[in-house]
C-alpha cells in the first residue's frame, strides 16, 4: 500500500494493512549437465518446486506443467479424452437444440429434467478434467 493509500485508509477510519516485506530469491548456479539431470529427474514438474521438495525433504509436486508433459496418470487421462471424443456429445447436444429451437422437439417436463442432468454430468466432466490437467476454469467459477 502507498503512502497515500495508508494515510487515506487512516483517515477514514479503515485498517491499515502493512505487507509484510518478501524475502529475496534465492539463486543458484548450474552446469547445463547439472540443469539437464535435475530436469529429467522432475519429469514435467517445474524445477524451481522440484529442487525446493527435493532440499527440503517434502513430498515431490503432483501437478505438472501445462506444456504437453501429463499429469500423474496420463494414460488415464488419455483415455478419458478419448472416449469423450468418441462420445460425439457436443453433436448431439447440438442436434437436440436445434430440434427444440424449431419447434421438432416437444420438450416436457421429463426431458426438461433429463437434460438438466446431462449438462450437470457434462459440466462435472469439464471440471475434472480441467482440474486433471492443471488448467484453470474459465471465468473462476468452477
Amino acid at each position: 500500500m502507498s503512502l497515500p493509500q495508508t494515510f487515506h485508509a487512516a483517515s477514514n477510519g479503515g485498517p491499515v494493512t502493512v505487507p509484510k516485506p518478501r524475502l529475496p530469491p534465492f539463486s543458484l548456479r548450474l552446469s547445463e549437465a547439472e540443469r539437464a539431470r535435475l530436469t529429467d529427474e522432475a519429469k514435467g514438474a517445474p524445477l524451481g518446486s522440484y529442487i525446493k521438495a527435493k532440499v527440503l525433504g517434502s513430498a515431490l509436486p503432483v501437478r505438472l506443467r501445462r506444456s504437453g508433459l501429463a499429469v500423474e496418470d496420463r494414460q488415464a487421462l488419455a483415455q478419458a479424452l478419448a472416449l469423450l471424443g468418441a462420445s460425439r456429445l457436443s453433436s448431439n447436444v447440438n442436434q437436440l437444440a436445434r430440434l427444440a429451437n424449431i419447434g421438432a422437439l416437444p420438450v416436457t417436463l421429463e426431458l426438461e429434467t433429463e437434460l438438466s442432468a446431462a449438462l450437470a454430468d457434462i459440466r462435472s466432466i469439464r471440471c475434472l478434467l480441467v482440474a486433471a490437467l492443471g488448467l484453470k476454469a474459465e471465468g473462476g467459477s468452477e
